[in-house]
Protein backbone atom coordinates (compact mmCIF):
# COMPACT_ATOMS: atom_id res chain seq x y z
CA UNK A 1 0.00 0.00 0.00
CA UNK A 2 1.02 3.63 -0.24
CA UNK A 3 2.18 5.34 2.91
CA UNK A 4 -0.17 6.75 5.50
CA UNK A 5 0.53 10.17 4.01
CA UNK A 6 -2.82 11.78 4.84
CA UNK A 7 -4.87 12.61 7.92
CA UNK A 8 -8.65 12.40 7.70
CA UNK A 9 -10.31 14.93 9.99
CA UNK A 10 -14.04 14.79 10.68
CA UNK A 11 -15.74 18.04 11.63
CA UNK A 12 -19.06 19.85 11.72
CA UNK A 13 -20.26 20.57 8.16
CA UNK A 14 -19.52 24.19 7.31
CA UNK A 15 -16.40 24.31 9.50
CA UNK A 16 -14.02 22.56 7.11
CA UNK A 17 -11.88 25.69 6.59
CA UNK A 18 -11.52 26.21 10.36
CA UNK A 19 -10.63 22.56 10.83
CA UNK A 20 -8.07 22.87 8.01
CA UNK A 21 -6.51 26.09 9.29
CA UNK A 22 -6.15 24.64 12.76
CA UNK A 23 -4.46 21.39 11.74
CA UNK A 24 -2.15 23.24 9.34
CA UNK A 25 -1.14 25.52 12.19
CA UNK A 26 -0.26 22.52 14.36
CA UNK A 27 1.57 20.80 11.48
CA UNK A 28 3.66 23.92 10.87
CA UNK A 29 4.55 24.13 14.56
CA UNK A 30 5.69 20.50 14.34
CA UNK A 31 7.81 21.24 11.24
CA UNK A 32 5.64 18.96 9.09
CA UNK A 33 5.15 20.25 5.48
CA UNK A 34 1.57 19.65 4.34
CA UNK A 35 -1.40 21.03 2.44
CA UNK A 36 -5.16 20.63 2.81
CA UNK A 37 -7.89 19.21 0.62
CA UNK A 38 -11.22 20.49 1.92
CA UNK A 39 -14.60 21.38 0.46
CA UNK A 40 -17.25 23.33 2.34
CA UNK A 41 -20.24 21.33 3.51
CA UNK A 42 -18.61 17.90 3.26
CA UNK A 43 -17.98 17.43 6.99
CA UNK A 44 -14.32 16.46 6.62
CA UNK A 45 -10.90 17.71 5.56
CA UNK A 46 -7.73 15.92 4.47
CA UNK A 47 -4.25 16.96 5.48
CA UNK A 48 -1.79 15.69 2.86
CA UNK A 49 1.97 15.26 3.02
CA UNK A 50 3.29 16.11 -0.47
CA UNK A 51 6.48 14.25 0.40
CA UNK A 52 4.60 11.09 1.37
CA UNK A 53 5.67 11.33 5.01
CA UNK A 54 4.03 9.15 7.64
CA UNK A 55 1.22 11.16 9.26
CA UNK A 56 0.66 8.66 12.07
CA UNK A 57 3.70 10.11 13.82
CA UNK A 58 2.16 13.58 13.49
CA UNK A 59 -1.08 12.32 15.04
CA UNK A 60 0.89 10.93 17.95
CA UNK A 61 2.77 14.23 18.41
CA UNK A 62 -0.26 16.58 18.34
CA UNK A 63 -2.52 16.33 21.39
CA UNK A 64 -6.03 15.58 20.14
CA UNK A 65 -7.49 17.43 23.11
CA UNK A 66 -5.99 20.68 21.78
CA UNK A 67 -7.93 20.50 18.51
CA UNK A 68 -11.04 22.68 18.61
CA UNK A 69 -12.78 21.84 15.34
CA UNK A 70 -11.79 18.18 14.76
CA UNK A 71 -14.27 15.56 16.04
CA UNK A 72 -12.24 12.51 15.03
CA UNK A 73 -9.10 11.85 13.03
CA UNK A 74 -6.96 9.03 11.67
CA UNK A 75 -3.90 8.50 9.48
CA UNK A 76 -4.74 7.06 6.07
CA UNK A 77 -3.46 6.47 2.55
CA UNK A 78 -5.22 6.74 -0.77
CA UNK A 79 -8.97 6.40 -1.10
CA UNK A 80 -10.17 2.93 -2.11
CA UNK A 81 -12.69 3.29 -4.93
CA UNK A 82 -15.00 0.91 -6.79
CA UNK A 83 -15.45 -1.58 -3.97
CA UNK A 84 -17.32 -4.59 -5.36
CA UNK A 85 -20.94 -4.48 -4.18
CA UNK A 86 -21.07 -8.14 -3.15
CA UNK A 87 -17.53 -8.47 -1.82
CA UNK A 88 -16.35 -5.23 -0.21
CA UNK A 89 -14.54 -6.90 2.67
CA UNK A 90 -11.36 -8.27 0.99
CA UNK A 91 -10.03 -4.94 -0.38
CA UNK A 92 -10.60 -3.29 2.99
CA UNK A 93 -9.02 -6.06 5.06
CA UNK A 94 -6.05 -6.19 2.67
CA UNK A 95 -5.25 -2.56 3.49
CA UNK A 96 -5.95 -3.20 7.18
CA UNK A 97 -3.46 -6.06 7.11
CA UNK A 98 -0.77 -3.86 5.60
CA UNK A 99 -1.36 -1.20 8.27
CA UNK A 100 -1.17 -3.87 10.99
CA UNK A 101 2.19 -5.04 9.63
CA UNK A 102 3.48 -1.49 9.84
CA UNK A 103 2.23 -1.19 13.41
CA UNK A 104 3.54 -4.66 14.33
CA UNK A 105 0.18 -5.28 15.99
CA UNK A 106 -3.52 -5.65 15.27
CA UNK A 107 -6.41 -3.40 16.26
CA UNK A 108 -8.48 -3.25 19.42
CA UNK A 109 -11.57 -2.07 17.55
CA UNK A 110 -12.85 -0.98 14.17
CA UNK A 111 -14.77 2.27 13.65
CA UNK A 112 -16.93 2.52 10.54
CA UNK A 113 -17.84 6.12 9.87
CA UNK A 114 -19.27 8.63 7.42
CA UNK A 115 -19.62 12.40 7.14
CA UNK A 116 -22.15 14.15 9.38
CA UNK A 117 -24.17 15.36 6.39
CA UNK A 118 -27.55 14.32 4.99
CA UNK A 119 -25.78 12.25 2.33
CA UNK A 120 -23.41 10.77 4.88
CA UNK A 121 -26.12 9.88 7.38
CA UNK A 122 -27.77 7.77 4.68
CA UNK A 123 -24.82 5.39 5.19
CA UNK A 124 -25.49 4.83 8.89
CA UNK A 125 -27.65 1.73 8.37
CA UNK A 126 -25.16 0.34 5.88
CA UNK A 127 -22.29 0.80 8.35
CA UNK A 128 -24.20 -0.89 11.16
CA UNK A 129 -24.97 -3.93 9.03
CA UNK A 130 -21.51 -4.06 7.46
CA UNK A 131 -19.49 -3.86 10.68
CA UNK A 132 -20.12 -7.49 11.82
CA UNK A 133 -18.86 -8.76 8.46
CA UNK A 134 -15.77 -6.60 8.75
CA UNK A 135 -15.08 -7.73 12.31
CA UNK A 136 -15.46 -11.39 11.37
CA UNK A 137 -12.96 -11.06 8.53
CA UNK A 138 -10.48 -9.16 10.70
CA UNK A 139 -10.69 -11.81 13.41
CA UNK A 140 -10.22 -14.61 10.87
CA UNK A 141 -7.07 -12.92 9.65
CA UNK A 142 -5.91 -12.40 13.24
CA UNK A 143 -5.93 -8.63 12.87
CA UNK A 144 -7.87 -7.95 16.07
CA UNK A 145 -5.96 -7.63 19.33
CA UNK A 146 -7.78 -6.52 22.53
CA UNK A 147 -4.61 -5.10 24.09
CA UNK A 148 -3.68 -3.03 21.04
CA UNK A 149 -3.47 0.72 21.45
CA UNK A 150 -4.68 1.39 17.91
CA UNK A 151 -8.11 1.49 16.32
CA UNK A 152 -8.89 0.70 12.68
CA UNK A 153 -10.96 3.27 10.81
CA UNK A 154 -13.01 2.80 7.65
CA UNK A 155 -14.57 6.07 6.45
CA UNK A 156 -17.15 5.66 3.69
CA UNK A 157 -18.05 8.42 1.24
CA UNK A 158 -20.53 6.01 -0.34
CA UNK A 159 -21.01 2.25 -0.20
CA UNK A 160 -18.38 1.74 -2.92
CA UNK A 161 -15.58 4.04 -1.72
CA UNK A 162 -13.70 4.42 1.56
CA UNK A 163 -10.53 5.54 3.28
CA UNK A 164 -8.88 3.00 5.60
CA UNK A 165 -6.54 4.09 8.38
CA UNK A 166 -5.69 4.02 12.05
CA UNK A 167 -5.49 6.22 15.13
CA UNK A 168 -4.03 5.76 18.60
CA UNK A 169 -6.89 5.22 21.05
CA UNK A 170 -5.26 7.41 23.70
CA UNK A 171 -5.11 10.37 21.29
CA UNK A 172 -8.44 10.36 19.51
CA UNK A 173 -12.14 10.67 20.31
CA UNK A 174 -13.60 8.05 22.64
CA UNK A 175 -16.98 8.01 20.90
CA UNK A 176 -17.32 6.81 17.29
CA UNK A 177 -16.94 9.79 14.93
CA UNK A 178 -16.55 11.95 18.03
CA UNK A 179 -20.33 12.04 18.46
CA UNK A 180 -21.81 11.14 21.87
CA UNK A 181 -25.15 9.37 21.95
CA UNK A 182 -27.18 11.55 24.31
CA UNK A 183 -30.93 11.56 24.75
CA UNK A 184 -32.92 14.70 25.40
CA UNK A 185 -34.13 14.46 29.04
CA UNK A 186 -37.93 14.92 29.03
CA UNK A 187 -37.84 17.17 32.11
CA UNK A 188 -35.09 19.50 30.81
CA UNK A 189 -36.31 23.06 30.14
CA UNK A 190 -34.51 23.34 26.77
CA UNK A 191 -32.31 21.44 24.35
CA UNK A 192 -29.35 23.54 25.51
CA UNK A 193 -29.17 21.07 28.42
CA UNK A 194 -27.53 18.62 26.01
CA UNK A 195 -24.69 21.05 25.34
CA UNK A 196 -23.67 21.20 28.98
CA UNK A 197 -24.10 17.45 29.43
CA UNK A 198 -21.84 16.79 26.45
CA UNK A 199 -19.32 19.34 27.71
CA UNK A 200 -19.11 17.71 31.14
CA UNK A 201 -18.55 14.27 29.61
CA UNK A 202 -16.05 15.61 27.05
CA UNK A 203 -13.88 17.57 29.47
CA UNK A 204 -14.01 15.21 32.48
CA UNK A 205 -13.81 11.46 32.96
CA UNK A 206 -16.02 9.68 35.50
CA UNK A 207 -13.52 10.09 38.35
CA UNK A 208 -13.19 13.82 37.78
CA UNK A 209 -16.94 14.18 37.28
CA UNK A 210 -17.70 12.77 40.72
CA UNK A 211 -15.06 14.99 42.34
CA UNK A 212 -16.00 18.23 40.61
CA UNK A 213 -19.80 18.03 40.67
CA UNK A 214 -20.63 17.16 44.27
CA UNK A 215 -24.04 17.74 45.86
CA UNK A 216 -24.01 20.97 47.81
CA UNK A 217 -21.52 22.76 45.59
CA UNK A 218 -22.57 26.22 44.43
CA UNK A 219 -22.80 27.51 40.88
CA UNK A 220 -23.85 30.61 39.00
CA UNK A 221 -25.53 30.37 35.59
CA UNK A 222 -25.26 33.66 33.69
CA UNK A 223 -27.94 34.22 31.06
CA UNK A 224 -29.75 31.19 32.44
CA UNK A 225 -33.34 31.40 31.12
CA UNK A 226 -35.20 29.16 30.60
CA UNK A 227 -32.78 27.00 32.60
CA UNK A 228 -31.28 24.18 30.51
CA UNK A 229 -27.82 24.55 32.03
CA UNK A 230 -29.15 25.27 35.52
CA UNK A 231 -31.18 22.06 35.24
CA UNK A 232 -28.04 20.02 34.42
CA UNK A 233 -26.26 21.34 37.50
CA UNK A 234 -29.29 21.00 39.78
CA UNK A 235 -29.79 17.35 38.78
CA UNK A 236 -26.22 16.76 39.97
CA UNK A 237 -27.06 18.24 43.36
CA UNK A 238 -25.50 21.68 42.89
CA UNK A 239 -27.18 24.79 44.29
CA UNK A 240 -27.56 27.21 41.40
CA UNK A 241 -28.03 30.96 41.20
CA UNK A 242 -29.63 31.63 37.80
CA UNK A 243 -29.07 35.19 36.58
CA UNK A 244 -31.38 36.38 33.82
CA UNK A 245 -34.12 38.97 33.31
CA UNK A 246 -36.12 36.34 31.41
CA UNK A 247 -38.45 33.73 32.96
CA UNK A 248 -37.15 30.42 34.29
CA UNK A 249 -38.82 27.04 33.86
CA UNK A 250 -41.50 26.65 36.54
CA UNK A 251 -40.84 22.98 37.26
CA UNK A 252 -37.13 23.69 37.70
CA UNK A 253 -37.87 26.48 40.16
CA UNK A 254 -40.13 24.18 42.19
CA UNK A 255 -37.15 21.85 42.73
CA UNK A 256 -35.75 24.23 45.34
CA UNK A 257 -32.24 23.85 43.88
CA UNK A 258 -32.26 27.08 41.87
CA UNK A 259 -32.49 30.71 42.95
CA UNK A 260 -33.56 33.11 40.21
CA UNK A 261 -31.91 36.53 40.25
CA UNK A 262 -33.41 38.96 37.77
CA UNK A 263 -30.50 41.08 36.68
CA UNK A 264 -27.74 41.82 34.16
CA UNK A 265 -25.31 38.95 33.70
CA UNK A 266 -22.50 41.41 32.94
CA UNK A 267 -22.81 43.27 36.25
CA UNK A 268 -23.85 40.49 38.65
CA UNK A 269 -21.31 39.32 41.22
CA UNK A 270 -21.85 36.72 43.96
CA UNK A 271 -21.65 37.70 47.62
CA UNK A 272 -19.01 34.99 48.09
CA UNK A 273 -17.00 32.72 45.81
CA UNK A 274 -18.75 29.80 44.11
CA UNK A 275 -17.44 26.53 42.73
CA UNK A 276 -18.77 26.85 39.18
CA UNK A 277 -19.59 29.54 36.66
CA UNK A 278 -21.53 28.50 33.55
CA UNK A 279 -22.65 30.75 30.73
CA UNK A 280 -24.47 30.24 27.43
CA UNK A 281 -25.38 33.74 26.27
CA UNK A 282 -25.84 35.10 22.75
CA UNK A 283 -23.14 37.74 23.09
CA UNK A 284 -19.93 38.62 21.29
CA UNK A 285 -17.28 36.03 22.15
CA UNK A 286 -14.69 38.58 23.29
CA UNK A 287 -17.26 40.17 25.62
CA UNK A 288 -18.00 36.79 27.17
CA UNK A 289 -14.29 36.03 27.46
CA UNK A 290 -13.67 39.32 29.27
CA UNK A 291 -16.55 38.59 31.62
CA UNK A 292 -15.25 35.11 32.46
CA UNK A 293 -11.72 36.47 32.88
CA UNK A 294 -12.99 39.08 35.36
CA UNK A 295 -14.68 36.38 37.45
CA UNK A 296 -11.43 34.45 37.77
CA UNK A 297 -9.32 37.55 38.37
CA UNK A 298 -11.75 38.53 41.13
CA UNK A 299 -11.62 35.01 42.63
CA UNK A 300 -15.41 34.66 42.26
CA UNK A 301 -15.16 31.04 41.00
CA UNK A 302 -12.64 28.24 40.51
CA UNK A 303 -14.05 26.55 37.39
CA UNK A 304 -16.19 27.50 34.41
CA UNK A 305 -17.86 26.09 31.32
CA UNK A 306 -19.02 28.67 28.79
CA UNK A 307 -19.99 28.98 25.15
CA UNK A 308 -18.50 31.40 22.65
CA UNK A 309 -20.81 32.29 19.75
CA UNK A 310 -18.65 32.67 16.64
CA UNK A 311 -19.02 35.28 13.88
CA UNK A 312 -19.58 34.30 10.25
CA UNK A 313 -16.01 35.18 9.30
CA UNK A 314 -12.61 34.64 10.95
CA UNK A 315 -14.04 32.02 13.30
CA UNK A 316 -10.76 30.25 13.99
CA UNK A 317 -9.00 33.57 14.58
CA UNK A 318 -11.80 34.57 16.97
CA UNK A 319 -11.17 31.43 19.01
CA UNK A 320 -7.45 32.21 19.14
CA UNK A 321 -8.20 35.82 20.20
CA UNK A 322 -10.50 34.67 23.01
CA UNK A 323 -7.98 32.09 24.16
CA UNK A 324 -5.22 34.71 24.24
CA UNK A 325 -7.40 37.16 26.16
CA UNK A 326 -8.23 34.60 28.82
CA UNK A 327 -4.68 33.35 29.18
CA UNK A 328 -3.20 36.83 29.50
CA UNK A 329 -5.72 37.75 32.18
CA UNK A 330 -5.05 34.61 34.21
CA UNK A 331 -1.28 34.99 33.95
CA UNK A 332 -1.51 38.62 35.08
CA UNK A 333 -3.61 37.50 38.04
CA UNK A 334 -1.03 34.84 38.95
CA UNK A 335 -3.56 32.01 38.54
CA UNK A 336 -2.57 28.49 37.54
CA UNK A 337 -5.10 27.25 35.04
CA UNK A 338 -6.07 24.79 32.34
CA UNK A 339 -8.09 26.07 29.39
CA UNK A 340 -9.69 23.73 26.86
CA UNK A 341 -11.92 24.67 23.93
CA UNK A 342 -13.95 22.33 21.73
CA UNK A 343 -16.67 22.56 19.14
CA UNK A 344 -18.96 19.88 20.51
CA UNK A 345 -21.52 17.92 18.53
CA UNK A 346 -24.42 19.84 20.14
CA UNK A 347 -22.74 23.18 19.45
CA UNK A 348 -23.76 25.03 16.31
CA UNK A 349 -22.09 28.31 15.33
CA UNK A 350 -20.16 28.21 18.58
CA UNK A 351 -17.51 26.49 20.65
CA UNK A 352 -17.49 25.44 24.30
CA UNK A 353 -14.69 26.37 26.68
CA UNK A 354 -13.75 24.80 30.01
CA UNK A 355 -11.48 26.69 32.41
CA UNK A 356 -10.26 25.06 35.62
CA UNK A 357 -8.07 26.53 38.36
CA UNK A 358 -7.07 25.91 41.96
CA UNK A 359 -8.11 22.57 43.45
CA UNK A 360 -10.05 21.68 40.28
CA UNK A 361 -6.75 21.35 38.38
CA UNK A 362 -6.03 18.10 40.18
CA UNK A 363 -9.08 16.55 38.55
CA UNK A 364 -9.08 18.28 35.16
Amino acid sequence: MDTLHQIMLLCRPGFESECAAEILNHAQQAGFPAYINAKSGTGFALLVSPEGRDTLRLIEDIAFGKLVFTRQWFATGKKISELPERNRVPPLTDVAGQIALRLHRGFCDVELSYADTNEGKALSRFCRSFKPHMLTALKQQQLMSPDSGHRLHVFFTDSAAAWVGTSPVFNSAREPMGIPRLRMPPSAPSRSALKLEEAIHWFFDERAHSALFKPGMRAVDLGAAPGGWSWQLATRGLLVTAVDNGPMDEALMRSGMVEHVRGDAFTYQPASAVDWLVCDMVERPLHVSRLVASWFAGRHCTAAIFNLKLPMKKRYQTVLDCQQLLERSLIRAGIKYRLRIKQLYHDREEVTACLTTGHTLAHA
